[in-house]
């Protein structure tokens, strides 16, 4: 994964969080919920082997499958798209956005919302495929373009426009989006070390119908379950 990311004259980068140790346990829980439906049809079990190594090679996704059909390895383009084009980072006059035109009506739209109708016109542009052939050249005369326009009103327009995309934010510019309060992704929890009472957490993304989630406890001290969990299990005194 870090040989696939990072600028393409630069050198492996690693992701920002901890995706193998998130990712194996993703695909665990999704190997235990189907070994479930196993064992309530057969009334077996069965064990279950899942590594790291392993979850990591599977998230290799189309980069994967591109090189075991064509022989090629991988480059690394910084925030550009290996097989779409335009579909990457822009700078724009207050920050920068991501564009995400996955076929060629939406870089239709986003080359007129731009004030550049012209290239979707332009032989070396009209088909994703010359896209990717002449991807150098339309990259650069897009990024002259978009560092002349504020990111709100051109994602606005994008949106308008059905054209993928968005506003690239900074942690704390997300937790303050009305998005975050209204998918309540960020959760107060009482907490006896906090000096307001409460922490701040993140929220579950998971939303039932039927059995919303909730919190009923703070993130634990260190050893304060210890006896609870002596008695529960060992059932001693």
């Amino acid at each position: 994964m870090m040989s696939l990311t990072g600028e393409p004259d630069g050198e492996p980068v690693k992701v920002g969080v901890g995706i193998a140790d998130i990712m194996c346990g993703m695909y665990a829980s999704n190997a235990i919920l189907a070994a479930l439906r196993h064992r309530d049809a057969t009334g077996e079990g069965q064990h279950i082997d899942i590594a790291l190594v392993d979850t990591q090679i599977a998230w290799l996704a189309n980069e994967g499958v591109n090189y075991l059909l064509s022989g090629q390895p991988p480059k690394r383009r910084g925030n550009q798209h290996p097989n779409i084009v335009p579909y990457q980072v822009f700078e724009c006059a207050d920050g920068h956005v991501i564009v995400a035109a996955g076929n060629d009506a939406q870089f239709a739209r986003f080359a007129a919302l731009i004030g550049l109708p012209e290239l979707a016109g332009d032989p070396r542009y009209v088909r994703n495929s010359d896209r990717l052939k002449n991807r150098e050249q339309l990259i650069a005369l897009l990024a002259e373009r978009l560092k002349q326009l504020e990111k709100g009103p051109l994602v606005a327009a994008m949106e308008a426009e059905k054209v993928p995309g968005g506003e690239i934010n900074t942690v704390p510019e997300v937790f303050a989006t009305d998005q975050v309060a209204a998918r309540e992704m960020k959760v107060s929890v009482p907490h006896p070390l906090a000096a307001s009472g409460h922490v701040d957490l993140i929220g579950n993304p998971v939303k039932f119908g039927a059995t919303p989630v909730s919190y009923h406890r703070h993130p634990p001290l260190c050893g304060e379950h210890t006896e609870e969990v002596i008695r529960e299990w060992l059932k001693e005194d």
